[in-house]
């Protein structure tokens, strides 16, 4: 059997923030939340206790975006801006009707819009911690040959 993806996880500052922006600017629908026991946790992700890790998770068709904030003082490194070269996850993309209707959404729920980035068929945005999205048009995906 094939591997699949089964999740992408994103640490945020705040996840009903999070969950409020992914939901009303990009369409994710909420599937289920967790808060599972430190020990484990900690042992699974290589972090001293306590995390307390609260997690939400998202979907959006197939896709399913784990939103987790750590809630135990001292469990979570501040953020820094990431650039594009940096090694390791750089963005998400996501498809929509209206690039820039949801780019102008994304300001409304506390993201930002990087405009020297707008080429017309794309923009690059940031949710409400600073994370980079893509925003294609729906057909871009069509467009890609095999």
């Amino acid at each position: 059997m094939d591997p699949i993806v089964n999740h992408v996880g994103l640490c945020v500052a705040d996840r009903e923030r999070s969950r409020r922006f992914y939901e009303a600017v990009l369409g994710f629908a909420p599937w289920f939340e967790i808060a599972p026991p430190d020990a484990m946790v900690a042992k699974l992700i290589d972090l001293p206790e306590p995390v307390g890790v609260e997690v939400v998770y998202l979907r959006r068709g197939a896709f399913v975006l784990e939103l987790m904030e750590y809630t135990a003082a001292g469990s979570v490194t501040p953020a820094r801006p990431r650039v594009m070269n940096e090694i390791g996850l750089t963005h998400l993309s996501i498809a929509v009707d209206d690039i820039d209707a949801v780019a102008a959404l994304a300001v409304e729920h506390g993201g930002s819009v990087l405009p020297q980035t707008h080429v017309g068929a794309a923009v690059m945005i940031r949710d409400p911690d600073g994370q980079l999205l893509e925003l294609l048009p729906m057909g871009y995906r069509d467009s890609l040959r095999d």
